[in-house]
């Protein structure tokens, strides 16, 4: 257990279950982790070894004796039958039977229909009308003679969700928790090891849980497959529902006119429609209209009458091409249905989230410490939606006047979410609040910025913030950075002639005018001085460019940094003096020492991954030396050469976030530029008579 397990159980005892567990209890039990946590945190809510492995066998044992699997229905039901009495756990549905004037229920897999259950139980419960809730239930079986009579009966039923909880305690005890800690929690909750993520990356998923504490918010994420898009709506929350496939009649997302019966949006907090993307899927018009306005003015239309929903909208969907790709040649909504690749329907999205920045999901990306049982988080956020932050920063910052409503409204229910998840007792920090506000803003610039790419009638925007000491930030996207050169494109105004044999509106957007920004025109001279910062999750970073400028023709380079311990360490200074082994001249030698502070805990392994390194340079026309700062008073990292450079590192050389460097097969093993790095500054000055020896 880590410092921060043992914190989370004293802070939150009862409420917490270890993450590594569902997978131990789940075995072939088709269920949702909600339903596995409800059972586990009854019985495994606990740091202490026995107890948890006596809960396992406990929960395993009430799969195995009730959950109704498809194929077993015959024997449950034989059971009942035999014992009179039987617990299930199942998805249970109800529908209103106005022919008896009673409300039926219906389980999904041991096979029955037609089960009389009270008006209040559906009263107090009114999702089991809608697609049905999961949950723990007594059926019994009394035969009758009357055919119109079902032998089946409802005993007793439980909602699988909390019965209820104390929000003065939550808000005491995340006072308890630093924001990095805290953070670290949230992301163990929704079930990865957060050591296997970087911060952005970390708020990027979080944003994921918006749409639960936030009403009415609409986000959408695009982005390659398996980076976990869908993971959250279809296993956090009982209050979530995951329509797979993306299409969806009218009758059942909003309203059934003949009927009169609420669809989805009435009944959940979050509607997530997975396998969005797809230019080809069929998609009913109707159903777009109503979703532009339902998304703009939270309500729809019942033929004359007009009815409210506060259910938020989220669509994932998965990319076929690359950024760089979609940049040149189209857009980051290239691949929405044809029906929704509209900009009126783009324009009420509040953010897009950049799954792209996402890694694919590993075996050893999950966590297997403590975090919440998911069912007390997820009413928790639901709690919370009553609650609005988005003014919490205005005393402190001020959104550019060119900023339009929409685009304000995007940017602060994105904020208000993202306060309410780390921030739930206001009590932020200036930078902290900076942090979430720039987020927030590039999430709506990301959607606004492609619009400018699809509808020429939108104006171009300055998405900047000030604070109150007058610093002006103007917010980039990270694509917008990496790839200056593609970004910067525009819709052909409506006056513009549409080159010959060019539809205006096919599969591909209309053929795009390329605004070279200003600072792609100057003209790359030799090594200079400056200073250079790179966002985290950035990618197209190489040692060679970093480096090589202003190492080429040097014959002694001297490494200073304390942190060349762990192998990844090691690694990266193995990199470095490969892409010096590579572009310097076979015949010229160049020497090349390290300066470091020796591992306490492992000294060996240190010791001996070096000397691999000394060895395996020989070769290469490289002499590679290394020596201990006896001191340990060296704290800045810096590279210096006998070119008469120093380049200082704040990181040193551990720039990239974490990789599999066992997947021989990965590009990002391989070669650099294909790795996320962390956020980062460089400094190159010019050392005078500096020499590496000194």
């Amino acid at each position: 257990m880590t410092a921060l397990d043992d914190k989370i159980n004293e802070r939150f005892p009862g409420l917490v279950v270890r993450k590594d567990l569902v997978k131990a209890v789940k075995g072939n039990a088709i269920v949702p982790s909600y339903v596995l946590e409800f059972l586990l945190g009854q019985y495994c809510a606990t740091n202490d070894e026995s107890s948890i492995q006596s809960g396992i066998e406990t929960v395993k044992e009430i799969l195995r004796k009730h959950y109704v699997h498809r194929n077993e229905a015959g024997l449950i039901r034989s059971n009942i039958r035999e014992k009179g009495r039987w617990k299930v756990i199942d998805k249970i549905s109800v529908d209103l039977n106005t022919d008896k004037d009673a409300y039926e229920a219906t389980f999904a897999n041991l096979g029955i229909k037609k089960v009389i259950i009270e008006s209040d139980t559906v009263k107090a419960h009114p999702k089991l009308l809608v697609s049905g809730v999961w949950c723990i239930a007594d059926v019994e079986y009394e035969h009758s003679e009357d055919k119109n009579v079902e032998p089946w009966i409802l005993g007793s039923i439980k909602p699988i969700q909390l019965s209820k909880f104390d929000y003065e305690a939550f808000l005491g005890a995340r006072a308890g928790f630093t924001t990095d800690e805290w953070i670290d929690l949230l992301f163990q909750t929704v079930g990865f090891d957060p050591e296997m993520f970087g911060r952005r990356s970390k708020l990027l998923q979080l944003m994921r849980l918006v749409p639960f504490v936030e009403r009415n918010y609409n986000l959408v994420e695009l982005g390659p497959k398996g980076t976990g898009k869908s993971h959250i709506f279809s296993e956090f929350s009982p209050h979530g529902i995951l329509i797979s496939g993306g299409e969806v009649t009218v009758p059942k997302l909003f309203v059934n006119n003949s009927s009169g019966k609420i669809g989805l949006v009435g009944y959940w907090d979050v509607v997530a429609f997975d396998e969005f993307a797809g230019r080809q899927k069929r998609v009913d018009k109707a159903l777009v209209d109503i979703m532009k306005n339902y998304m703009a003015n939270k309500t729809f239309s019942r033929g004359v009458e007009t009815l409210g929903a506060e259910a938020s909208m989220v669509f994932v969907g998965n990319t076929k091409h690359n950024v760089p790709y979609m940049l040149k040649h189209t857009d980051l909504f290239e691949e929405l249905p044809e029906k929704y690749y509209d900009s009126a329907f783009i324009d009420r999205l509040h953010t897009y989230v950049p799954g792209w920045e996402i890694d694919v999901i590993r075996g050893e990306m999950f966590a297997s410490g403590y975090g919440f049982v998911v069912d007390y988080l997820a009413e928790i956020l639901r709690h919370m939606r009553n609650d609005d932050y988005s003014n919490r920063y205005q005393a402190l910052f001020t959104l550019s006047s060119d900023i339009s409503t929409r685009d304000r409204d995007g940017v602060n229910k994105t904020f208000s979410g993202m306060m309410k998840l780390l921030f739930p007792a206001d009590n932020a920090t200036e930078a902290e609040v900076e942090e979430i506000l720039h987020l927030a803003v590039e999430g709506r610039k990301r959607v606004k910025d492609q619009l400018l790419r699809i509808d020429s009638t939108y104006p171009e925007t300055d998405f900047s913030f000030t604070a109150r000491d007058g610093r002006k930030v103007v917010v980039k996207t990270l694509e917008e950075t990496e790839y200056p050169q593609y970004y910067h494109k525009r819709a052909p105004a409506h006056d513009e002639l549409v080159p010959e044999g060019v539809k205006e509106r096919a599969d591909a957007p209309v053929p795009q005018v390329f605004q070279k920004p200003a600072e792609m025109e100057v003209v790359r001279v030799g090594p200079r001085e400056g200073h250079k910062v790179f966002s985290e999750n950035q990618k197209g970073v190489t040692f060679a460019e970093l480096f090589w400028p202003w190492l080429e023709g040097a014959t002694n380079i001297v490494i200073t940094d304390p942190y060349i311990r762990m192998f990844h360490q090691v690694r990266n200074l193995m990199e470095f003096i490969e892409m010096i082994a590579v572009r310097k001249a076979p015949e010229d030698e160049v020497t090349v020492r390290l300066v470091t502070c020796l591992d306490e805990v492992y000294p060996d392994k240190q010791q001996a991954n070096l000397f691999a390194v000394e060895s395996a340079c020989t070769a290469a026309g490289v002499k590679f030396s290394w020596e201990f700062d006896g001191t340990n008073t060296i704290h800045a990292r810096h590279v210096v050469s006998d070119t008469g450079w120093k380049i200082s590192l704040d990181r040193g050389l551990d720039i990239f976030q974490k990789f599999e460097m066992n997947d021989a097969f990965s590009l990002a093993n391989r070669v650099q530029s294909y790795r996320q790095v962390k956020a980062f500054e460089i400094t190159y000055m010019r050392s005078g008579s500096i020499t590496p020896s000194t």
